[in-house]
């Protein structure tokens, strides 16, 4: 019988697709097909990304493989992963971080604020991904990037990063929108109006004090007139206003809460201020002023206004004091 020789290697080769694998002491073997259909081209700064997480990459690559229009909120992708809503939101968070998610405030014809979701293959310059020297395998075309099966293909024009589609003769589009990799049109923004209110003629601390003290207790006769310290310091002159033209507090809170609309009030102070612009009360009627005649003081023979002869009012002063004085010295 002849010996065994264990050491010697086996003249089975492995054969893969045809071809001899390059020779590794360990690591993985890349076993590849070309895909002709329905696949994405993710690129290695995504794939080796040192600072996502796997759930963030794996997202990323979901939702990059999605047709245009899909739904890719943190509801419907809870329903078809099994990792959960937060894990979901974190990782969303961290796809925004590093410039592979944008999300963009639009105005509809319709005048609806609506949010629309970018997934962009390239993250934006707001959070661009360092660049990993790991060896990958030239791909026809100006980029670098791992083929992955599954997914969005050329049917749906998803495939990002080429320049021609050799086979069927068309050129990447260029059209308007939103893009990754640079800021997007965003409507301007609307800064609220200042409250413009009335002002007292005289705004005394006091009556100041008493419209801070009536405004922060609306929201006891309805939650939704809760207002905030810059808004009830805005209001306090229109209340003071109210208040200095004899409408006393409770005429004034029964002016600001009576009628109030079913809806909800998105503004608040601004409604307050509206009332107390337009149903500002006319100023109080003072009462017409006697002209007295002249008399001359009993004690200091100076001359004061007043209905009947006697003392000014600089000596009925002194003779209080004296009187007071007196007082305290008598045991």
């Amino acid at each position: 019988m002849d010996a065994q020789h264990p050491s010697v290697p086996s003249h089975a080769s492995l054969r893969v697709a045809g071809k001899r694998p390059a020779h590794h002491s360990s690591g993985v073997v890349h076993v590849n097909t070309r895909h002709t259909s329905r696949f994405t081209v993710i690129g290695n700064h995504l794939a080796q990304h040192e600072q996502l997480s796997l759930l963030a990459i794996g997202l990323a690559v979901h939702i990059q493989s999605l047709p245009t229009g899909a739904r890719v909120d943190i509801k419907t992708l809870a329903a078809r992963f099994p990792e959960g809503a937060q894990r979901i939101a974190g990782a969303l968070r961290e796809l925004e971080a590093h410039g592979y998610l944008r999300r963009v405030r639009e105005r509809a014809p319709d005048g609806r604020i609506t949010t629309r979701t970018l997934s962009c293959n390239q993250p934006s310059p707001g959070g661009r991904a360092p660049q990993t020297d790991a060896p990958v395998a030239p791909s026809p075309g100006p980029q670098r990037g791992t083929v992955l099966r599954g997914g969005a293909g050329p049917e749906h024009g998803t495939v990002p990063e080429r320049s021609a589609d050799p086979e069927r003769g068309t050129a990447p589009q260029s059209g308007a929108g939103p893009q990754c990799g640079g800021k997007p049109a965003r409507p301007p923004r609307r800064t609220p109006a200042p409250l413009r209110v009335p002002q007292p003629a005289h705004p005394a601390p006091a009556l100041l004090r008493a419209a801070t003290e009536l405004l922060a207790g609306l929201h006891r006769h309805d939650p939704r007139l809760l207002l905030s310290a810059r808004d009830t310091e805005h209001l306090a002159p229109g209340v003071a206003a109210w208040l200095e033209r004899d409408a006393g507090p409770e005429g004034v809170r029964h002016a600001l809460t009576a009628h109030l609309p079913p809806e909800p009030l998105r503004r608040p102070a601004a409604f307050l201020a509206h009332r107390l612009t337009a149903e500002l009360p006319p100023p109080a009627a003072s009462p017409a002023r006697t002209a007295h005649p002249l008399r001359n003081c009993d004690r200091c023979d100076r001359a004061f206004r007043a209905p009947e002869p006697g003392v000014c009012g600089g000596c009925r002063a002194s003779a209080t004091s004296e009187q007071e004085t007196r007082g305290q010295l008598t045991p």
